[in-house]
């Protein structure tokens, strides 16, 4: 009987420190050789990629800051607070003032028609889906459920509820036996997935709220499906290393192993450098950071979350082809937010809205990933792009939906994103634009190409709101395509300082390894990472 219960609770530990990423080294070589690609180190515990020593640095529990000596860009008063709003208003100067409704306009035309895209212009370079791979990251990196908009607080003492790591913790949550509602209690390795009709869907209890590690991957309809597709990826990889009488926490801990490092290496590859420019991903890399210093403790700096990173919004189209087929054989077209829809407490689990707002389910509400990411051949003809990285953000991100906003008990603030956007620079009392470019030898923007911050008072064409400056920057100086200068280096440093940090990731312990789940020959791709997973077109036939 004592020996029966040690060693269920010896089992019982193994499985909550291969929930917890690199708690323990696992033994790769039977369960994942080969597919670390060449070079990896698998004979030996030494070389698993998660595996940690014992004096590697610990991710810091709060946030913290980039340039800690620069002054706010501007005092806080009730003054500048107004004029915030008044720049981040809906129908204000960064409204494209899309038309959402009516015969000339809605969810359709959108899409179809150039001319209601001469304002809110489209990226050539970026496809859709690039979009809600980067709200996947952040999800991943941080999560601030403590500070109150436009009131002033200490990064240092505010706590990240995400691990300064690309650890996918958002995915893989506190482990099987931590969360075990996470995962299939059949087969409690592999991860808990239900049909929305008529293709997966996340787990959801009664009222159809999500069951997944964070509940913001459940936000919109895209996030939610590529939470889910990751899902079925690392399903799929324990179905591929698993050999007979292995044991299974080795198996879980191998499979996390190399889905995380495929992810990193898709971060590092193939959106970074959509995000900033490859030649900024080089830079750093070769030189390493220079203004980000994670090493000892990694934390993410409130410039890079609480502004820089929020260029992702200016990509974001009013509305989206979900799927080329599910509404009754028709494609699912839907504004990314309608304001119209109204939900009320205790929504009714059959609603089935109209727009592309997560939390709800039924069979039309999948995603056909060819309209998001470019699967080749016949599928090129069927992607769509991004919105250019500019100062013209998409109309529905001034009305959001309750459920998208992750609301601080008693201060629920404007629903307009611009608005919170630059209200969180005074809680965050954020440098200006200008004075970053300063300290990181770049010329600064010229006034006169912030004239119409300016015109609402403060200096702000002088002392610029650093999300402000990152997009103008970016429109300026790369036609809007990726970051400039200042706002790409924030993003890299940080991307590639906190995976160089972490003596766990395919950066740190093996720079040249390759993803091998799901390659189909040439440069790996996203849309490879999807044919593993099986949410592609081919295995879905449509």
């Amino acid at each position: 009987m004592n020996e029966s219960n040690d060693t269920s609770e010896t089992s019982r530990r193994r499985f909550l420190q291969a929930g917890a990423i690199g708690a323990g080294a696992a033994t790769l070589g039977g369960l994942a050789g080969g597919l670390l690609g060449p070079g990896a180190a698998v004979a030996a515990p030494a070389g698993c990629p998660m595996s940690r020593s014992a004096g590697a640095a610990t991710p810091s529990a709060t946030f913290g800051r980039m340039f800690s000596d620069l002054p706010p860009f501007a005092a806080n008063s009730s003054a500048l607070r107004q004029a915030l709003r008044d720049i981040g208003a809906p129908g204000g100067m960064l409204d494209a003032k899309d038309n959402l409704f009516g015969p000339d306009g809605g969810p359709v035309l959108l899409i179809t028609d150039p001319k209601l895209s001469l304002v809110n212009k489209n990226n050539p370079r970026d496809t859709a889906g690039v979009t809600f791979f980067g709200q996947f990251i952040d999800h991943d990196l941080t999560f601030d459920a403590t500070s109150r908009l436009g009131v002033a607080a200490d990064p240092t003492r505010s706590p990240n509820n995400r691990t300064a790591r690309f650890d996918l913790d958002s995915i893989y949550g506190g482990g099987p036996v931590a969360q075990a509602e996470l995962y299939d209690p059949a087969h409690p390795i592999t991860f808990l997935l239900e049909s929305g009709g008529q293709f997966e869907d996340v787990p959801r209890r009664a009222d159809h709220s999500a069951i997944v590690g964070d509940p913001r991957n459940d936000s919109n309809l895209i996030v939610s499906a590529l939470h889910a597709a990751f899902l079925r990826f690392h399903n799929h990889t324990i179905e591929t290393i698993t050999r007979p009488g292995a044991d299974p926490i080795d198996t879980f801990t191998a499979a996390r192993e190399l889905v995380t490092w495929h992810y990193q290496w898709l971060v590092v590859n193939r959106i970074l450098p959509n995000f900033v420019g490859r030649a900024m991903v080089d830079d750093v890399l070769r030189y390493g950071p220079r203004f980000f210093s994670s090493q000892q403790n990694p934390f993410i700096p409130v410039e890079f979350s609480g502004a820089a990173y929020r260029f992702g919004h200016s990509m974001v189209r009013p509305s989206y082809r979900a799927n080329l087929a599910g509404d009754a054989g028709q494609p699912f077209f839907g504004l990314i937010f309608d304001s119209r829809v109204v939900v009320p407490d205790g929504q009714n689990p059959a609603s089935d809205p109209g727009d592309l707002r997560g939390g709800f389910r039924s069979s039309r509400r999948f995603i056909g990933w060819q309209t998001f990411f470019d699967f080749g051949g016949a599928f090129t003809a069927q992607v769509k792009p991004n919105k250019l990285i500019d100062t013209v953000l998409s109309t529905p991100l001034f009305a959001l939906p309750v459920s998208a906003i992750a609301h601080i008990p008693g201060a629920p603030g404007p629903t307009a994103l611009p608005q919170r956007t630059l209200l969180r620079h005074l809680t965050w009392s954020l440098p200006s634009g200008q004075s970053i470019a300063r300290r990181m030898g770049v010329s600064p923007l010229n006034r006169r190409d912030l004239a119409d911050f300016g015109a609402h008072g403060h200096d702000l064409d002088r002392s610029t709101p650093l999300w402000l400056y990152v997009l103008r920057e970016a429109q300026l100086a790369n036609d809007g395509q990726f970051l400039g200068p200042v706002g790409g280096r924030i993003v890299a440093e940080v991307f590639l300082g906190l995976l160089q940090a972490d003596p766990a990731s395919y950066l740190s312990r093996q720079p040249r390894w390759q993803p091998s789940l799901g390659a189909s020959g040439g440069d790996y791709q996203i849309t490879d990472f999807l044919r593993f997973a099986g949410v592609d077109p081919v295995s879905r036939g449509q």
